[in-house]
C-alpha cells in the first residue's frame, strides 16, 4: 500500500513538471519568417518579346516562259552567284520559231537592198535624162543661130532676085535651108519637152522606190524585232539566279511543266545572306514606349535552347496590328549570323535591354510584394490631399503593391489594383448615392485612361510627376462630388490607405525619376516593420533601390507568417 502511494507521488510530481516545462517552451514564439538579403549588383531591366528569325532579303525566282522543265542545276543549300543558271527549260519549239523568225528576217532584209538597188537605177536614169535635156537646149541654141543665119541670107538672095542679080534657083535654096533649121528648131523644142517629162517621171519613181525602201526597212526591223524577242524567250528558258545568295527552297521537279500564261510561277526562294538576318518581333503597346532603336537585343532559339544570341533593335515600325484584341507593334533587330545557325523560320524569344544599372543596392521582388497579413502601423497625421502619401504616389507605396517586374506595365497593374480598392473602399465606407456613384465611376474610368497614356508616353524619369498629378487631380474630382460629412470620411480613407503603405515614413517624397516602394523587416518584437523606399529600375526578379533606411546585407522578409506559439503538449491531453 505504501508503495503504491509512494508512486502515485512520484506520478503527479512527474506530470507537475512536464506541464511547467512544457508552458515555459510555449510561451517562447517560434518565428516562421522567412528572409532574404538586400545586396549590391547590376539591374538589367528588359522587355520580353518573341519574333520570327528572317533574311534580310528573300528573292523570289520564276519563270516567264512556260515549258517542260529539262534540267534542274540547284537543290537546296545550294550557294549560287548572281547569273547562274539554277534550271533549264525544253527549248526546241522556241528554237524553231527562231530559225523561222530570221528567215523571215533576212527575206525583209533582201528587200530593202532590191529598193536600195531601184533607188540607184532610178537615180542614174534621172541624172541620164537631164544629160540629154541639156544637150537638146545646146542643140536648140545652135539652131537658133543657125536660122538667124539662114533668114539673112533668103533676105539678101530676095533682093537679088528682086534686082534680078540672083537667080530663082539660088532664092529656092536659101528658102528651103531656112525651113529645114526652123523644122530642126522644132524638133528640138519637142525633145526638151520629152526630156524634161522623163526627169519628172524618174522623180516620181525615185519617191515610190523611196516610200517602197522605207516600208522594206520597217518589215526589216520588225522581223529584226521578232528575232530579238524570240531569242529574249530562248535565254528565258534558262532560269538564272538574279543575286548570290542560298536557295532556301525548290518548288519544281524534273520533267515538271511550268504554266506562265496568268504570272510567273515560283520556282526558287534564294535568300540573298544568311550571314545577316532579321527578326520581326511583336512588342506590346505596354512596352513600345520603352524600346529605343540600338538597344542590345539578346535571344534564344528552341534550336539552341543552352545558347544566348545577340542583336540590335534597328527599327520600331510606327504602325501597329491588334491580334485578339492586342495592339502590337513591329520591331526588328538586326543579327549577326557569320556560322549560319540561325534559320529562316525559327522563334526566337528575345529580350530588349531598356535600361542597365552597375553596382546598386537592390531588394528581392518578393519583399517588395509581401504583406503581413494583419499588420498596422501608425496613422500619420492627415495628408492635405485624401489620396496624398501612399495614395496619391508618395513614396509610401503609390496605388497599391511596390512595383512588379516588367517596369511601366508592372506599375500600371499596381495602380489599377490599388484603385480598384479605392473604389470599393469609397463604396463602402463613405457610401455616396448612385448619382454620386456614377460621377465617381467616371472619374475613375478617365483616370485609368490617362494612367495608360502617361505608362506610354515620355520618358520614365517624369513617369512618376506625371501619375502623381493625375492622382491629385483625381482626388480633388472625387472630392469635388462629396458632401461635408462624405469628405471627412474620405479623408479618413485616404489616412489609413496612407497608413497602411507607409505614409508616414513617405511623406519626404520620391527621389528624382523613382517609384515609391516598401518591404518589411523583423522589428525587435518579432513583428514586421514597414520600411519605406523609392525605387528604381527592375529586372524582374530584384528592383534597384534609390533612397531608403535599409543597408547592404540587411535582411528583409520575403515570406511566412510569423511568429506562432507552439502548442502545449500538455494542453493537448489535458
Amino acid at each position: 500500500m505504501r508503495r503504491l502511494i509512494m508512486l502515485a507521488l512520484l506520478l503527479l510530481a512527474g506530470a507537475g513538471g512536464w506541464a511547467y516545462l512544457d508552458r515555459s517552451r510555449a510561451a517562447q514564439p517560434e518565428a516562421s519568417w522567412r528572409t532574404a538579403k538586400v545586396d549590391r549588383g547590376a539591374i538589367v531591366a528588359a522587355v520580353s518579346a518573341t519574333g520570327t528569325i528572317n533574311p534580310i532579303s528573300t528573292v523570289i525566282v520564276g519563270s516567264q516562259m512556260s515549258g517542260l522543265v529539262k534540267e534542274i542545276l540547284v537543290d537546296f543549300n545550294s550557294r549560287v552567284k548572281a547569273g547562274d543558271v539554277v534550271a533549264r527549260l525544253d527549248d526546241t519549239q522556241v528554237r524553231a520559231r527562231l530559225e523561222g523568225a530570221r528567215a523571215d528576217l533576212a527575206q525583209a532584209q533582201a528587200q530593202v537592198a532590191v529598193q536600195q538597188a531601184q533607188k540607184l537605177k532610178n537615180a542614174a536614169d534621172a541624172e541620164r535624162a537631164r544629160a540629154q535635156l541639156a544637150d537638146v537646149e545646146a542643140q536648140l541654141k545652135r539652131l537658133d543661130l543657125v536660122i538667124a543665119d539662114a533668114e539673112k541670107t533668103f533676105q539678101r538672095q530676095s533682093e537679088l532676085n528682086a534686082r534680078g542679080v540672083a537667080s530663082a534657083v539660088t532664092l529656092q535654096q536659101a528658102k528651103t535651108a531656112l525651113d529645114t533649121q526652123r523644122a530642126q528648131r522644132a524638133s528640138a523644142q519637142a525633145q526638151i519637152g520629152s526630156a524634161k517629162a522623163s526627169i519628172s517621171a524618174l522623180e516620181a519613181d525615185a519617191k515610190v522606190i523611196e516610200a517602197q525602201g522605207l516600208a522594206a526597212q520597217a518589215t526589216a526591223q520588225q522581223r529584226g524585232a521578232v528575232v530579238k524577242q524570240i531569242e529574249v524567250d530562248l535565254s528565258n528558258t534558262e532560269i538564272r539566279s538574279p543575286v548570290d545568295g542560298v536557295v532556301v527552297q525548290r518548288q519544281i521537279e524534273l520533267g515538271q511543266t511550268v504554266a506562265a500564261s496568268l504570272q510567273a510561277p515560283t520556282l526558287f526562294l534564294i535568300a540573298e545572306d544568311l550571314a545577316r538576318m532579321e527578326i520581326y518581333a511583336n512588342i506590346d503597346e505596354t512596352d513600345v514606349g520603352r524600346v529605343r532603336e540600338g538597344q542590345t537585343v539578346s535571344f534564344t532559339v528552341n534550336a539552341w535552347p543552352a545558347r544566348s544570341f545577340e542583336g540590335k533593335l534597328k527599327l520600331v515600325r510606327l504602325g501597329s496590328q491588334t491580334v485578339q484584341n492586342v495592339v502590337i507593334y513591329t520591331a526588328i533587330v538586326s543579327v549577326e549570323n557569320p556560322r549560319l545557325e540561325l534559320r529562316p523560320g525559327m522563334t526566337a524569344n528575345l529580350r530588349i535591354v531598356t535600361d542597365r544599372r552597375e553596382n546598386v543596392l537592390r531588394a528581392p521582388n518578393a519583399a517588395l510584394r509581401w504583406r503581413p497579413p494583419s499588420a498596422q502601423p501608425a496613422a500619420p497625421a492627415a495628408p492635405a490631399n485624401p489620396l496624398g502619401g501612399g495614395l496619391a504616389g508618395g513614396p509610401g507605396g503609390g496605388f497599391g503593391p511596390p512595383p512588379n517586374p516588367g517596369g511601366a506595365s508592372g506599375q500600371g497593374g499596381q495602380a489599377g489594383r490599388a484603385m480598384g480598392e479605392l473604389a470599393a473602399a469609397i463604396r463602402n465606407e463613405v457610401k455616396p448615392d448612385a448619382t454620386q456613384q456614377k460621377r465617381i465611376d467616371d472619374i475613375f474610368a478617365a483616370a485609368r485612361t490617362r494612367f495608360t497614356q502617361a505608362m506610354g508616353e515620355g520618358e520614365a524619369a517624369g513617369r512618376g510627376a506625371r501619375m502623381r498629378t493625375i492622382r491629385e487631380e483625381m482626388s480633388a474630382e472625387i472630392e469635388a462630388v462629396l458632401n461635408e460629412e462624405q469628405k471627412k470620411l474620405f479623408a479618413a480613407l485616404g489616412q489609413r490607405f496612407a497608413a497602411q503603405r507607409g505614409g508616414a515614413a513617405g511623406r519626404a517624397g520620391p527621389a528624382q525619376g523613382g517609384q515609391p516602394g516598401r518591404v518589411f523587416i523583423v522589428g525587435a518584437d518579432g513583428e514586421p516593420q514597414a520600411t519605406a523606399l523609392t525605387l528604381g529600375a527592375t529586372d524582374g526578379a530584384t528592383t534597384e533601390i534609390l533612397s531608403g533606411s535599409l543597408a547592404e546585407g540587411q535582411e528583409v522578409i520575403v515570406g511566412g507568417s510569423g511568429p506562432k506559439a507552439s502548442t502545449s503538449l500538455f494542453g493537448r491531453f489535458f
